[in-house]
């Protein structure tokens, strides 16, 4: 019998302690987002992106996701300058959190902020994709490519 995406994700739940430690810098990173992630915030709040809710700097095991879609297990980050020197750790998140069947797309800050809307549809065009029940507009390929791909 297949899991739900919330019964997957009870699987690999933080762990009450571990919580305890992110829950301050989740909140902080809530309360001070870079312009990026307020920019991208302001176009997924309230399931304005085909009714999907998403959740942000939301926690998964040991790592702080950006905005997180429980119902289809997207997980989408938005890299800053910072990324450029650390993309062998973001390699091994994206790899652990691929394992858990969770969907990494990255976007740039540079992108997100220059072309909100074309991140925004790239972002509909996967969760169509994940949804059965909402067929492509067309048949073009995706502009979203896996494996933590998207604008950049």
């Amino acid at each position: 019998m297949d899991e739900t995406p919330s019964e997957q994700s009870a699987r690999w739940q933080t762990s009450p302690e571990l919580w305890e430690k992110l829950k301050p810098l989740s909140r902080q990173k809530r309360s001070d987002p870079t312009p990026a992630e307020d920019c991208l915030w302001e176009h997924l709040r309230n399931r304005q992106v085909l009714g999907h809710k998403f959740r942000r700097q939301h926690p998964i095991d040991k790592f702080i996701i950006d905005f997180y879609c429980i119902e289809v297990q997207l997980a989408i980050e938005v890299d800053g300058p910072i990324h450029e020197y650390t993309s062998e750790e973001d390699a091994v998140r994206q790899e652990y959190l691929e394992s858990l069947g969770v969907q990494v797309v990255r976007f740039t800050n540079e992108a997100v902020l220059t072309s909100p809307e074309l991140v925004v549809e790239q972002i509909a065009v996967f969760l169509r994709q994940q949804d059965s029940t909402a067929p492509l507009a067309d048949d073009s390929p995706s502009p979203i490519r896996r494996g933590g791909q998207g604008v950049r």
